[in-house]
């Protein structure tokens, strides 16, 4: 449905917007046409001189809706012509879900933001948060889901063809009531198209938005602006809580680690910054932070395994790594490279880089050694004298249970020659007749 003439006559009477965070910034307005993003747009193209602000815009046509979506895009292609403002449009063939469409657009929003050099501007406003804080609670949210819409943010997310692409996000209606957007329209002539979904109850969303938030405003007047209110507060609290967090976390390529905390709520959030945000599991659950809390309780050596992941319990913290499948055993021969997740050099000449590095004769190796993972059934002979199974040894090392597993051997049957990184056996000890030395060296991060 299209309502009212376009007037570029901006009357600045309802809406109280604060441009200071676009301040000599060049912003892409996500515009589908809907009254909230045509008054967001006009907005910016009209007060944006003030606030040395260059706007441009995008529009995202899903294809889920084949007999309206065209229109409702060649509006807006038509509406920033009027306005002078330079648009990047996107389409596609429909979607399978809400969720889909969801990820498809910020794909888009981040190809914009690269095209144009700009950060992105949604007209995300009051109601939208009360929305989106209801339905976020009713699901059992976290503090962060209590925290609504962010004002503005920083993603990191996917273009179209996959690459990655940060850029922000603002939320410059965040302080905008429905009242005082539809009066901004109204007063300015707006045009505008409605999405026919946005009607229908048969969406989650849709139903608090159309009939829960309307009864409590009855109820509660004012209830949607008291809402925002909250998740501001939330927000502070989530912010100084992840700070917390941040020193009590590290993250490195392959392994993460979690020190201990009495402090659920700062623990909880050093390991979501782990099992989330370092490797990406993003389908965790309560449940396995429970569990990983629960670890600080257990002895060094016990071992937890959830969505791909392994975490370690270690002295003093947790390491969490991705599940590690053993490489297939080589020739014992000359290496460099990566073996069992770590770094493995053998060599003919003495490091100078590793001052540390093992010895042993190579002479005294039988035929048809290898390199592999420890195994059942392992003996060593340790420098020195004295046989033992390989797992006592390395535990009377105190070497971390996650470690063990990947420490390289090098071995023929179950005899062990030497364990890479530790100690080599006394069965190939270097000594006065040595003529082949190999050197060792093995780190893991």
């Amino acid at each position: 449905m299209l309502l009212q003439s376009p007037r570029l006559v901006c009357y600045n009477q309802c809406m109280k917007i604060d441009l200071a965070a676009l301040k000599g910034k060049k912003v892409c307005v996500a515009c589908s046409g809907g009254r909230d993003s045509v008054a967001l747009l006009h907005y910016l193209s009209s007060h944006g001189a003030e606030w040395d602000i260059a706007v441009c815009a995008v529009n995202c046509d899903h294809g889920m809706r084949p007999s309206t979506s065209a229109r409702d895009s060649a509006f807006v292609a038509e509406f920033c012509k009027r306005l002078g403002v330079p648009l990047a449009f996107f389409r596609a063939d429909g979607f399978k879900s809400e969720g889909e469409a969801r990820e498809w657009r910020y794909s888009c929003f981040a190809e914009a933001a690269e095209r144009f050099s700009a950060a992105i501007a949604t007209a995300h406003h009051v109601g939208d948060n009360a929305e989106t804080l209801l339905f976020n609670l009713a699901r059992g949210c976290a503090l962060s889901g209590a925290c609504g819409i962010a004002r503005s943010s920083v993603r990191r997310g996917a273009g179209l063809d996959g690459r990655g692409i940060v850029f922000e996000i603002f939320r410059p209606l965040s302080d905008c009531t429905r009242a005082d957007i539809d009066a901004y329209v109204s007063e300015n002539a707006l045009r505008y198209v409605d999405d026919e979904t946005n009607f229908s109850g048969d969406y989650t969303r849709n139903y608090i938005r159309l009939n829960v938030l309307p009864e409590l405003s009855k109820v509660v007047p004012g209830a949607a602006e008291n809402m925002r209110r909250f998740c501001d507060i939330a927000a502070e609290d989530e912010r100084f809580l992840c700070s917390l967090a941040a020193d009590k976390c590290a993250i490195y390529p392959d392994v993460c680690y979690i020190y201990d905390c009495a402090a659920m709520p700062v623990f909880g959030r050093a390991a979501m910054r782990v099992v989330r945000d370092a490797f990406g599991k993003r389908d965790y659950c309560r449940g396995h932070i429970e569990s990983l809390y629960a670890m600080q309780r257990e002895k060094p050596g016990k071992r937890y395994r959830f969505l791909g992941l392994t975490a370690w319990r270690e002295e003093g913290r947790i390491a969490v790594e991705r599940d590690f499948a053993p490489p297939e055993p080589m020739p014992f021969g000359l290496f460099d490279g990566t073996y069992c997740g770590g770094k493995l050099r053998i060599s003919c000449s003495a490091p100078h880089d590793a001052p540390g590095a093992l010895r042993l004769d190579a002479d005294k190796l039988p035929p048809g050694c290898v390199i592999r993972p420890r195994a059942d059934g392992d003996r060593f002979t340790k420098f020195g004298g004295g046989t033992k199974s390989l797992g006592d040894y390395l535990t009377d090392k105190k070497i971390p249970a996650r470690l063990r597993a990947r420490l390289p051997v090098i071995a023929r049957g179950n005899t062990i020659f030497a364990v890479c990184g530790v100690e080599i056996s006394e069965l190939v000890r270097v000594d006065e007749g040595s003529s082949r030395i190999v050197y060792i060296c093995c780190a893991f991060d």
